[in-house]
């Protein structure tokens, strides 16, 4: 650090990314990315919007938040777009926290969460999680605090129902519940209905996942007019041009493939239905995943020595040191060839004995 950094970030502890190797000589399970390219339709879109940039993206992203609305039967006025949906976590945790409002989260979640609260100067509460990694929902009745939940929840892929969420933001009608469904369409249920209902409810999703478009950086928020208000003040505050022309021009041609998104939802699914049924196979125990992940560890062979062999072996998987996660490994569904080739190393190292 140099000696002009604010002294208010001395105790910050950036994010860590999963990792993204340059050479491409992995088979790459460990940052939920989509197996599949992104549709034709996107490509197409983002090509022709290559040959305007020479001018400015239009700061109220009218025409993608147009056809979101559509999609999700909602007013425009509903809708926020950000620079992936990290950038309208990070409006939120802006807009509806501060010094007597804290953050209130799963202590196993999106590793984002914490960061952001610190970077932002704020208190937080981690509940823990149940010893099966599911989450209590009477822990965050009258929380006292902004409530953020992803559902499916991050790491674990354990997803709560609907009735469980619209119980936990009907016990808490003072303050906000943001519910972040980044992974919602491999299996779980959305709440973004539940917006007409509850002045008080956020509901974040992403094109990161199942519309693969990680790259492109595009995310959005749906909920009462009034609080995308306030969260397109603090958008217009830092960089009204925070989406720009390409990443706009795909969204909109990804909207106009939904069968081709669909297709590559149910790949996947069967794709982690074959996966879990190796491991379990191979004697793993799994968190009841509805992501595109899976969150495993074997009873015998260390957690981080399984990252570590498979990726001196050429497939690349997530490994968490946090103490209660710390044999766990969390590996992204990919195509069936990857996922074969990622129980084929898995039973070579099961073969060959691992440390525990």
């Amino acid at each position: 650090m140099s000696r002009f950094f604010s002294s208010r970030y001395d105790g910050l502890t950036p994010y860590e990314p999963g990792e993204q190797p340059q050479d491409q000589k992995y088979i790459k399970l460990n940052t939920n990315e989509s197996p599949f390219p992104p549709s034709p339709k996107a490509v197409a879109a983002a090509r022709e919007a290559a040959g305007r940039l020479q001018l400015y993206s239009d700061p109220d992203v009218r025409k993608l938040t147009r056809k979101l609305a559509e999609k999700f039967d909602v007013e425009p006025s509903n809708i926020i777009i950000g620079n992936g949906s990290d950038e309208i976590l990070n409006f939120a945790f802006m807009a509806f926290c501060d010094e007597e409002v804290p953050a209130v989260f799963p202590d196993i979640t999106y590793g984002f969460y914490p960061v952001f609260a610190e970077a932002c100067g704020l208190q937080y509460v981690e509940m823990p999680l149940r010893e099966d990694f599911s989450i209590d929902i009477s822990d965050y009745f009258n929380a006292g605090g902004t409530v953020f939940i992803a559902n499916p929840n991050a790491h674990t892929g354990v997803a709560l129902s609907r009735e469980q969420i619209e119980e936990i933001i009907r016990n808490n009608p003072d303050n906000v519940v943001v519910v972040d469904e980044a992974y919602v369409d491999f299996g779980a249920e959305s709440c973004v209905d539940l917006i007409n209902k509850y002045d008080n409810l956020l509901v974040i999703q992403t094109m990161s996942k199942s519309r693969s478009l990680a790259g492109a950086r595009l995310g959005y928020g749906i909920a009462n007019s009034q609080l995308i208000t306030d969260m397109n003040t603090l958008r217009n505050s830092t960089n009204p041009y925070n989406i720009n022309s390409m990443t706009m021009a795909a969204g909109e041609g990804v909207l106009e493939d939904e069968e081709y998104t669909a297709a590559n939802c149910r790949a996947v699914m069967k794709n982690r239905d074959y996966t879990v049924n190796e491991l379990k196979r191979l004697g793993f125990a799994l968190t009841d995943s509805v992501g595109n992940f899976i969150f495993m560890k074997h009873p015998e062979i260390d957690g981080g020595y399984i990252y570590e062999t498979m990726k001196s072996k050429g497939v690349l998987i997530r490994h968490f040191t946090k103490e209660r996660i710390c044999q766990y490994n969390r590996v992204t569904i990919g195509s069936r060839q990857q996922m074969e080739r990622f129980i084929q190393t898995l039973e070579e190292i099961i073969t060959a004995g691992g440390k525990k």
